[in-house]
């Protein structure tokens, strides 16, 4: 790939108009810092100053996308974590977000419901590689034909499994299993190996557990809730297949160990540990594993949901506060383009991010799926991969034909709501599996109601 040059010209058809500068159409921006002619633009997001490396990789960008587009100026916004619901909701409510605001998944369809973003329809026909985005994706963000966002990562929950393992147990590290039944299987055989030894860990607990309900669900064909989103559709076959799994695993296979995890952090210290052979998850949780838990990110691998019809699609994405002026609304998808959506810039400059010591090699973000700009994507990661790729070669395989689905509305709640079951069957051995869930339906069902 060529090297990073800060004097080719970003390609895109947004044309931006000079007198758009802020101040007059009531956004609420000030222009700090902003000159005459300037359209200065508030962006969510920047990472926070205790994560040094990524901060400043940001602020290069942020220089290098001015000096490409001199009329713009980006008014960096820093809040760790870029979501936090209180603050967030407060502000939405008010019109005080940033011009350009951050926004997971499960939030998109109620701001747009609420009416708390624009419509940019007018404007996204301009992001040069747009028409080649995945659909899956930004559906997320689109509502009556009109969209309001697009996206900056997603990810589709996968199988993470701790390769050293795997061949300590006899199992081979290259073929990691694809049914739910061969996962029973290689989790017996590690949890075998030893006192402390764990084949399969999962959440019961903090949503983590109603959240990985969910994805072990989507895989089984299922659904949280209703197309029209009013009512819970989790007491299913699907759902009690995903209890009754677990509980077996748990009490009849003895595979799952008895300590209960509950936070985020839970698992991932186990499997960073080199005691725990599986878990759902995405490519990223490996460098994490790495990162934050001092695992070595070459121990794991990722492969597909088992038997997976479709993949819980989490993820981020921006979308643009309802005042925002059509200047800012063009400038702001420029910088987007730039930092999340342009081969070889922002988070795809992949030399820069080996320069730095980052892992590179992990099959995501992937926002392009086959189309050319994903194949550059794929190929720019390749060649400058850190980790070994071929560890991931079967969550790429095997994801590639797997529909990607949001998560539902109110995700959280139902997720709160999803942890009681899954904590029951994991600490319980009589638990029922068919009053559980239809406690958790007329719970939901409630929540559902009132939204």
């Amino acid at each position: 790939m060529k090297s990073r040059k800060l004097t080719i010209l970003l390609v895109t058809g947004i044309a931006l108009t000079a007198a758009g500068c802020g101040g007059d159409d009531g956004d609420g921006d000030s222009g700090a810092g902003a000159t005459p002619g300037q359209v200065s633009v508030t962006v969510a997001c920047q990472p926070p100053k205790t994560a040094k490396e990524e901060r400043r990789l940001w602020d290069e960008d942020v220089v290098a996308f001015e000096k490409l587009h001199p009329n713009i100026k980006v008014v960096s916004k820093d809040a760790f974590p870029c979501y936090e619901p209180k603050t967030f909701e407060a502000k939405l409510a008010g019109g005080q977000l940033e011009d350009v605001f951050y926004v997971n998944f499960p939030n998109v369809a109620r701001i747009i419901q609420q009416g708390q973003a624009t419509d940019i329809s007018s404007y996204v026909g301009a992001l040069k590689n747009g028409k080649d985005l995945r659909p899956d994706v930004t559906n997320i963000f689109k509502s009556g034909g009109k969209t309001y966002g697009v996206p900056r990562d997603g990810y589709g929950m996968g199988l993470v499994y701790n390769r050293k393992l795997f061949t300590k147990a006899g199992l081979d590290p290259n073929n990691p299993p694809k049914t739910w039944a061969e996962v029973r299987e290689a989790a017996k055989k590690i949890a075998g190996l030893g006192a402390g030894y764990v084949g399969f860990g999962e959440y019961s607990g903090g949503n983590t557990g109603g959240w990985h309900f969910t994805a072990s669900l989507y895989g089984r064909g299922g659904d949280a809730v209703t197309p029209d989103g009013t009512k819970a559709a989790f007491n299913t076959d699907q759902g009690k297949a995903v209890l009754q799994t677990l509980k077996d695993m748990r009490w009849t296979d003895n595979s799952m160990g008895t300590r209960r995890s509950i936070k985020w952090e839970d698992l991932m210290q186990q499997m960073a540990g080199g005691r725990m052979g599986m878990m759902l998850g995405a490519p990223d949780v490996t460098r994490d594993l790495q990162d934050k838990f001092r695992g070595k990110i070459e121990d794991f691998g990722v492969t597909a949901q088992p038997e997976a019809t479709a993949a819980l699609n989490g993820g981020s994405g921006y979308m643009f506060n309802r005042k925002a002026s059509p200047e800012k609304i063009k400038a702001g998808l420029l910088w987007l383009e730039y930092q999340y959506l342009t081969p070889g810039k922002g988070q795809f400059d992949y030399p820069r991010l080996k320069a730095v010591g980052r892992p590179v090699g992990l099959p995501i973000p992937d926002l392009y799926g086959t189309t050319p700009p994903g194949q550059q994507i794929a190929a720019d990661r390749k060649a400058n991969a850190t980790v070994p790729v071929e560890n991931f070669a079967p969550y790429a395989a095997g994801t590639a034909n797997v529909a990607a689905k949001p998560e539902p509305p109110l995700a959280q709640e139902i997720y709160a709501v999803l942890d009681t079951p899954m904590s029951a069957v994991l600490t319980r051995q009589d638990a029922d599996v068919s009053k559980l869930l239809s406690d958790a339906e007329a719970k939901v069902n409630a929540l559902l109601a009132k939204s």
